[in-house]
């Protein structure tokens, strides 16, 4: 059983690698239709992914060829550390047919804007 969660993170690296994103796309999805998870449970889940350096080897490859701007990544990270209590406390807070709800229009919203992009 514990191999699927592996392929799940494999497929989640090569997407955040070649994308630069995973949690969001691949692992919650995964986790509510393959393994029957809450919203909650699936949203907690792919967070705890990112506690080791997840995307360390995908960065310095980035790095590498140029592609980082460090700083403003440092800024993001002191962002979204803050920004990441602040909304798992909103979340916890919401029934999860509306959590699924927000999250699925932002989904929504996000790839209709990247499709229609002129």
């Amino acid at each position: 059983m514990f191999i699927n969660y592996i392929i799940i993170g494999i497929v989640a690296g090569i997407f955040g690698g070649f994308f630069g994103l995973g949690g969001g796309v691949i692992i919650i999805p995964a986790l509510i239709y393959l393994f029957k998870y809450s919203q909650h449970q699936a949203q907690g889940t792919a967070l705890a992914t990112l506690l080791p350096p997840i995307g360390l080897l995908a960065v310095l490859r980035y790095y590498r060829d140029g592609h980082v701007h460090i700083k403003p990544a440092i800024f993001m990270s002191l962002g979204f550390f803050i920004g990441g209590y602040i909304g798992a406390a909103i979340a916890n807070r919401l029934p999860e047919a509306k959590l699924r709800f927000f999250f699925a229009s932002l989904l929504l919203i996000v790839s209709l804007r990247l499709f229609f992009k002129k």
